[in-house]
C-alpha cells in the first residue's frame, strides 16, 4: 500500500521514477476546467513546477483554458504513467504565476518556443499553416538577434492542491488508491477500494 504524510514528496518520487521510464513527456498531464455555465473541456499541458504551493503550467492567456481558469478558477490534473501503471489526480483552486515567475521560466525557453510564443494566437482561428509560418517568421526576424522578452499575453497558473489522489495498477483490479485531502493547511491520508 502507498504510506506517507507527505504528498507532494510522493508525487516528486513519482515524477523521478516516471522521467526515467517514460518514454515522451513524463511531465504532461491532462488539465481539466470549465466555463462559467459549467461546460468542461480538457487538454494536455506540460508540468513545469510543483512545491507545496502547487502545479505550475504555463500557456497563452487568450486560449481557452486561460479564459475558463479565469472565468472559474478550479481546475484539475491527472498525470498518468502507462510505463509504471500509475495515475495522479490533482484537484484545487487556481491563481496566476506572478509575473517575476513567468519571466523567469520564460527565459529558459528555447528561443524557438519563445518566438512560437509570440506567433501563436492560440485557440483563435486560423485560415491554414501558412499564417502561422508568416508569423513564425515575422518574429524571427524582430528577434532574431538578442533576448526575447515574455509576451504580455504569455504567464503561467498555479493549481493548489485540495486533493491528491494516487492509483497504482495490480493484478485482477486489486488497485492502490489513497487520497490525500488539504485540511487548515494540514494533509489527510484516506485510502479508497478500487
Amino acid at each position: 500500500m502507498i504510506s506517507t504524510n507527505d504528498p507532494i514528496g510522493l508525487f516528486k518520487e513519482w515524477l523521478a521514477e516516471a522521467e526515467q521510464s517514460e518514454p515522451n513527456d513524463p511531465t504532461a498531464a491532462a488539465l481539466a476546467t470549465a466555463s462559467k455555465a459549467g461546460v468542461p473541456s480538457v487538454r494536455m499541458v506540460l508540468l513545469k513546477g510543483v512545491d507545496e504551493q502547487g502545479f505550475v503550467f504555463y500557456t497563452n492567456l487568450d486560449s481557452r483554458k486561460s479564459v475558463e481558469i479565469l472565468e472559474n478558477p478550479i481546475a484539475a490534473l491527472c498525470f498518468h504513467w502507462k510505463s509504471l501503471r500509475r495515475q495522479v489526480r490533482v484537484e484545487g483552486s487556481v491563481t496566476p504565476v506572478s509575473a517575476e515567475t513567468a519571466d523567469a521560466y520564460f527565459a529558459t525557453r528555447p528561443k524557438a518556443s519563445q518566438i512560437g510564443a509570440w506567433a501563436s494566437q492560440q485557440s483563435q482561428p486560423m485560415s491554414g499553416r501558412f499564417e502561422l509560418e508568416t508569423r513564425i517568421a515575422q518574429y524571427t526576424a524582430k528577434f532574431g538577434i538578442g533576448t526575447v522578452p515574455r509576451p504580455d499575453f504569455w504567464s503561467g497558473f498555479r493549481i493548489a492542491a485540495q486533493s491528491i489522489e494516487f492509483w497504482a495498477s495490480h493484478q485482477f483490479r486489486l488497485h492502490d488508491r489513497i487520497v490525500y485531502s488539504r485540511e487548515n493547511e494540514l494533509w489527510k491520508a484516506q485510502n479508497l477500494y478500487p
